[in-house]
């Protein structure tokens, strides 16, 4: 067996299960699959891979980016999600400055937004 073959869950933590499962589906529009017996939130996604909101009451989170999507057409995306009122972040710090939302790094252009418990979500599109 090989990892790499293999379907993926990507678990996020979530203070308000319910409140995130809103998020994902009105906003993202994620297929809701249902709870399972920790009170988690599935969605299925891509290629097998499903995403698990976790309740966690204490608020835990990454600072880092916790999901990615890669899309088409970013700016079409960015221009659908802030139609559902997702809000994009937007940065200037050295090395990384948004434009519209979206930066430009080498062959990839990203754009980054949080969900209603500040897990940082992604849309990445690759440009070569």
């Amino acid at each position: 067996m090989s990892l790499a073959t293999r379907a993926v869950a990507v678990m996020l933590p979530v203070a308000d299960v319910d409140r995130a499962k809103k998020f994902y589906v009105e906003n993202l529009g994620l297929d809701y699959t249902g709870t399972n017996d920790e009170g988690s939130a599935m969605f299925e996604l891509s290629g097998g891979t499903s995403l698990l909101l976790l309740p966690r009451p204490g608020g835990q989170r990454s600072d880092s980016t916790a999901l990615s999507w890669e899309v088409d057409d970013l700016e079409a995306e960015v221009d659908e999600l802030e139609g559902k009122g997702v809000a994009f972040e937007d940065y200037d710090v050295p090395g990384l400055k948004t434009i519209d939302h979206i930066a430009t790094m080498g062959g990839e252009k990203a754009a980054w937004f949080c969900d209603p418990d500040s897990n940082v979500l992604c849309l990445h599109q690759r440009s070569f």
